[in-house]
C-alpha cells in the first residue's frame, strides 16, 4: 500500500469510528443522552484527550456476529485531564449494541485500567450499557470478573469513580458498586441486579425500571448513588469537581486550592445558632457551610440516612472529610444506615490521606426492634471500626448533646481522636440527664411529695454535676472549650498543627472489618 493510500485509509477509519450510526446517534440525544464521545470531550480539559485501541474490533462469529462490525466495539477509552491533572477513563457506547460488553470491549476497559494503576491516576468510568453481549458468551462473563478484580486491587490505591449515565443492569452493577463514588443521572439511568420483566416472572412484582433502580431510589433509598444530578453535562461537571478534592493516588495530599479568605474569620452568628432547649432542632449544615471556604462543601448520599451527614470541604484551601449528625433528623441518631454511610467514607477519606472533620450532636444509638434485628451491633461497630483504624488527623467539635455509646463512637479521644473540641453549651454524659435521673433517683422521686418537681430538679442538677463539657474537659477527654464563632480559626490551628502527622497501625495482612 502506498503512502498516500495508507493516510488515506487512516483518515476514513478515524472517520468512521468517530461518526458513529447517525441515526442511533439521533435517538441517544432524543432521549436525553450525549453520545460516549461528547460525555469525554465535555469530562476532560479541551484537547488533552488522547484515545487508545481505536480502531479494536471485536472476533466472534456466532449468531451473525461476522456481520456486525463495531469501530472500537462499543466503548470508547483513553487518558486526559481533568484541571491539568492525569485521568483514565472508558466511556460506553450505548449506540453500538446497546454498549454492551464482550471481550474486546472488556479489555479495552482492563487495559485503560491497568494503565491507571501503572500511572498512579484516577480512573473514571462513564457506564450506559445493556449488560453482557450474549452473543459472545462466557467471554463476556469473564471480563466482568476480570473488572470487578482490578476495581478490588485498586481500591485505597487510586481514586475509582463511576458515572451511571444510562443502564447498568446484571453484574454490571457491582463494578460501580466496587468504586469509590458512584454518581446517577436523573430519569435516564438505572441500576439493578435483576430487571422488572424478571422481578415480574419470579416474585409476581410489577415494578418499572425508575421505581426498581431509578437514579432516585438509588439516591435515596439504597444509598448506592452518591450524587444525583439532572443531566448528563451536570453529572459530568460533577465529576470533575469531585476529583477537586482527591490526591492522585495514595501516596499524594488531596490537593490544595489556595485559601479564598481570612483564616481568621468568625461569624458570630454561630454563637446563637445551637438551641438553649436541647430538644430543639437546628441544621447541621448552617454550621458547616459557615465554617468551610465558601461554597466548598460538597454533600454525599444527601438523601439518604439523613441523620448523618457526609461530605467534603475546603477549609483554607485543604479538602477535609466531614461527617456530622443532623438534629432535623431523627435527632441525629446514630441508625443503621447512618454508621454505615458514614463509616465508608472515613475508610475512604483515610486511604486517601484526607483529614477528618466530625460534628457531634448525637443523643444515642437509634432505639428499637427493627434496629436491633436489623444489625445495629455490627453496622456501629463498622463505625467504630473506621474511626480506629484511621490514622489520618481526626478532629471532632462536639456542639450539643453527645451521650452514652454514641458519644464514643463520634471521633471521641477514646477511638483515637486526635484534638476534640466542644461548645459551652455542650452535654457530655453516660446518657441524657433525663433518662439517668429516671434510673438512679428512682426511689426518692416515687417517695417525693411532688414527684414532677422532683424529677425537674434532679435533673437539672444531673445536667449541671455530669452533663456539662467542663467535666471531660477536666478528665482530658475535651481538649478546649470553644465559642462556636471561633471554630473555623481553631480547625484551622489544629489542621495545620496535624498535617504531617504520623501514626501507623500494626503489622498485618487486613483486619476483619464487621462487615
Amino acid at each position: 500500500m502506498s503512502r498516500k493510500d495508507a493516510f488515506h485509509l487512516l483518515e476514513e477509519r478515524n472517520r468512521e469510528a468517530a461518526a458513529g450510526d447517525a441515526a442511533r446517534v439521533a435517538k441517544q440525544h432524543e432521549g436525553g443522552k450525549l453520545t460516549a464521545r461528547e460525555r469525554v470531550e465535555i469530562l476532560l480539559d479541551k484537547g488533552s484527550f488522547v484515545e487508545t485501541d481505536r480502531f479494536a474490533r471485536h472476533r466472534a462469529k456466532d449468531f451473525g456476529m461476522d456481520k456486525v462490525d463495531l469501530p472500537g466495539d462499543g466503548v470508547v477509552t483513553g487518558h486526559g485531564k481533568i484541571d491539568g491533572r492525569l485521568v483514565f477513563l472508558f466511556s460506553q457506547d450505548f449506540t453500538q449494541m446497546g454498549g454492551s460488553l464482550g471481550e474486546t470491549h472488556g479489555k479495552k476497559i482492563c487495559k485503560v485500567m491497568d494503565l491507571a494503576l501503572k500511572n498512579r491516576a484516577p480512573l473514571v468510568g462513564l457506564n450506559d450499557s445493556g449488560g453482557a453481549r450474549i452473543q459472545e458468551g462466557m467471554r463476556s462473563l469473564a471480563y466482568y470478573g476480570e473488572i470487578f478484580q482490578r476495581n478490588v486491587r485498586f481500591s485505597g490505591v487510586i481514586p475509582q469513580i463511576s458515572a451511571i449515565m444510562g443502564p447498568c443492569a446484571g453484574g454490571a452493577v457491582y463494578s460501580p458498586a466496587l468504586t469509590d463514588f458512584t454518581l446517577m443521572v436523573d430519569k435516564t439511568s438505572y441500576m439493578f441486579v435483576t430487571g422488572p420483566d424478571v422481578v415480574k416472572t419470579v416474585m409476581q412484582e410489577k415494578v418499572t425500571k425508575e421505581e426498581l433502580g431509578g437514579a432516585w431510589t438509588h439516591f435515596k433509598t439504597s444509598g448506592q448513588a452518591h450524587l444525583n444530578l439532572a443531566s448528563d453535562r451536570d453529572c459530568l461537571m460533577a465529576v470533575r469537581k469531585l476529583l477537586g478534592y482527591l490526591p492522585s493516588n495514595n501516596a499524594q495530599g488531596p490537593p490544595f486550592a489556595g485559601p479564598t479568605e481570612a483564616a481568621s474569620r468568625e461569624d458570630p452568628a454561630l454563637d446563637s445558632l445551637i438551641p438553649d432547649r436541647s430538644a430543639k432542632p437546628y441544621d447541621m449544615k448552617k454550621l458547616i457551610e459557615s465554617i468551610a471556604d465558601p461554597d466548598s462543601f460538597l454533600e454525599l448520599q444527601a438523601a439518604f440516612a439523613m441523620n448523618v451527614l457526609i461530605g467534603l470541604a475546603r477549609l483554607g484551601g485543604h479538602p477535609v472529610g466531614i461527617i456530622a449528625n443532623q438534629p432535623l433528623h431523627l435527632a441525629g441518631c446514630v441508625d443503621l444506615h447512618g454508621a454505615a454511610k458514614a463509616a465508608r467514607f472515613i475508610r475512604f477519606c483515610d486511604a486517601f490521606n484526607i483529614p477528618l472533620v466530625s460534628f457531634v450532636d448525637v443523643p444515642g444509638f437509634m432505639p428499637g426492634t427493627a434496629q436491633e434485628s436489623g444489625g445495629i451491633i455490627r453496622t456501629g461497630a463498622k463505625l467504630v471500626y473506621a474511626y480506629c483504624e484511621a490514622t489520618v488527623p481526626k478532629i471532632a467539635v462536639i456542639t450539643r448533646k453527645s451521650y452514652g455509646g454514641a458519644y464514643i463512637v463520634m471521633g471521641s479521644k477514646h477511638v483515637l481522636g486526635d484534638v476534640i473540641y466542644a461548645y459551652p453549651t455542650a452535654e457530655i454524659a453516660v446518657m441524657g440527664p433525663e433518662a439517668a435521673v429516671a434510673i438512679i433517683q428512682r426511689r426518692q422521686i416515687e417517695n417525693s411529695p411532688d414527684p414532677a418537681k422532683e424529677t425537674a430538679r434532679l435533673t437539672e442538677e444531673y445536667r449541671r454535676t455530669f452533663a456539662d463539657p467542663f467535666r471531660a474537659a477536666e478528665d482530658g477527654y475535651i481538649d478546649e472549650i470553644i465559642r462556636p464563632s471561633q471554630t473555623r480559626l481553631k480547625l484551622l490551628h489544629a489542621l495545620a498543627m496535624l498535617r504531617d502527622k504520623v501514626e501507623h497501625l500494626p503489622s498485618k495482612k487486613h483486619g476483619n472489618i464487621p462487615l
